[in-house]
């Protein structure tokens, strides 16, 4: 085998489609792309990526809102081992808010289960998880909604 003597195999290479070069070719006069219209003309064959035509596409006919929670910016996460280092024994909204657990904007706050609980207390008036609340009822303490 030589290098000069390399070509691609038989069929592996078409020539070109020379299109407008007359009737007898089968793509003269309008070359395969139709009567008027944009891919009709030279150089305007590009439409924008979502354009339907003029009809109102969907991205703009579909609400952009999704959902968004209105609570959530109005509930404070508090953490399980957090409320380990309290001395309270009943513990309350105002009780974190004394002890700077939830931000100053928060109307409520839930109980997150994350880390562990030695202490006895009880919870009032505060949202809790279905873990936080075991692990509190496990260490002693109870959670009134």
């Amino acid at each position: 085998m030589k290098l000069n003597t390399l070509k691609p195999a038989d069929g592996a290479r078409k020539d070109r489609v020379r299109v407008g070069r007359g009737i007898g070719s089968g793509l003269g006069k309008t070359a395969g792309r139709g009567h008027k219209g944009s891919f009709a003309r030279a150089g305007k064959g590009k439409i924008k990526a979502g354009f339907e035509g003029g009809q109102m596409p969907i991205y703009k006919r579909l609400p952009k809102v999704g959902f968004r929670s209105k609570l959530k910016n109005d509930t404070a996460e508090v953490l399980l081992y957090q409320l380990d280092k309290l001395e309270a024994g009943e513990i309350d909204f105002a009780a974190l808010r004394a002890a700077k657990l939830v931000p100053a904007n928060a109307k409520q706050a839930k109980v997150v289960k994350k880390g562990d609980v030695t202490k006895k207390f009880v919870l009032k008036g505060l949202l809790a998880t279905a873990g936080a609340k075991a692990a509190v009822e496990a260490a002693g303490g109870s959670v009134t909604e």
